[in-house]
C-alpha cells in the first residue's frame, strides 16, 4: 500500500484538535483534584486504599501523556513535519498504559473515580483512532513467493 492510500485513512485534523482539548481539559482537572482538592480526601483513606489512589493518579497522568502525544504526532503529521509511515512507526505510536485495577478504583473518592473513568475512554477512543490507521502492508502470496524461488533458482542454473 502506497502512502497516497494510507493518507485517506487519516483522521481529521478538527478531531485531532477537538480530542485534544479535551485531553487538556481533562489534565487540568486531574491535577487540579490529584494535587491539591483531593488531598484531604486522600487523608481521609486507609492506608491500602491510599497508595491506591496515588498510583491511579499516575495512571490517569500517564494515559493523557500518551493521548497528548499521539495527537501532536497527528498535527505535525498534518502539517507535513512527519510523513504518515513516519507517524506509524512503534514510537510515534499511541504509548501503551497500565490498566485500572476496577477493585482499587472502587476504594477511591467519587471524584477519583470519575477522572480515571474519563482517562480511560478517551484512552479508548484514541486507540481505536490509532489501531484504525494503521496500514498494514499485503500479506505476500505464498504462490508467489514459490513462483519467485523457483525463477531464481532456474536462472541461477543456466
Amino acid at each position: 500500500m502506497d502512502e497516497s492510500s494510507a493518507t485517506e485513512m487519516r483522521i481529521t485534523p478538527r478531531l485531532v484538535d477537538q480530542l485534544y482539548t479535551e485531553a487538556m481539559v481533562l489534565a487540568d482537572e486531574a491535577r487540579s483534584y490529584f494535587d491539591e482538592a483531593g488531598r484531604d480526601d486522600r487523608q481521609l483513606l486507609e492506608p491500602f486504599a491510599r497508595v491506591g489512589f496515588a498510583c491511579e493518579s499516575l495512571k490517569v497522568t500517564t494515559r493523557i501523556m500518551h493521548i497528548v502525544a499521539w495527537l501532536l504526532t497527528q498535527r505535525a503529521i498534518e502539517t507535513g513535519e512527519l510523513t504518515v509511515i513516519e507517524g506509524q512507526r512503534p514510537e510515534r505510536r499511541l504509548g501503551k498504559a497500565n490498566e485500572s485495577d476496577e477493585k482499587v478504583v472502587a476504594l477511591l473518592p467519587q471524584a477519583a473515580q470519575n477522572l480515571i473513568r474519563q482517562s480511560i475512554d478517551l484512552y479508548q477512543r484514541v486507540r481505536r483512532l490509532d489501531e484504525g490507521q494503521v496500514v498494514s502492508e499485503p500479506v505476500a502470496s505464498p504462490a508467489r513467493a514459490l513462483m519467485g524461488r523457483l525463477e531464481r533458482d532456474f536462472y541461477s542454473r543456466r
